[in-house]
């Protein structure tokens, strides 16, 4: 099981991101563009959201529709998906995020960010 500690770990863990609030909730940005939120400024959040493909998401919701969903009447309109923070593992989590951070993030920070591992 993941929290929203582990959300903000992960995401402040890559390159050139910040967090900044919008909409009262947690926002994650690289370069000033969002790639994850927290549902709440609660400390105890129990969704994120993350930037993805729509065509990616589909896919995913459909294979594990118990972890991924869509926020009724806002995230079918942009490339984003939702999270259960209770219903996924640190390691899973980290790999949303990152792919998150890689689909916003220019083509140059994401070269130094590949050629640093």
């Amino acid at each position: 099981m993941a929290t929203a500690a582990d959300v903000r770990r992960l995401a402040l863990g890559l390159p050139q991101t910040s967090e900044m609030p919008a909409w009262m909730q947690p926002t994650f940005r690289v370069r000033d563009k969002i790639f994850a939120s927290l549902s709440s400024a609660d400390p105890d959040a129990v969704e994120m959201g993350f930037a993805i493909d729509k065509q990616e998401r589909l896919e995913l919701i459909a294979s594990e529709p118990e972890v991924f969903f869509l926020k009724d009447g806002h995230d079918e309109n942009y490339n984003f998906a939702r999270v259960r923070l209770a219903h996924i593992d640190v390691d899973e989590l980290t790999e949303v995020i990152t792919d998150a951070w890689r689909r916003i993030a220019p083509v140059g920070l994401r070269r130094q960010f590949d050629e640093s591992d």
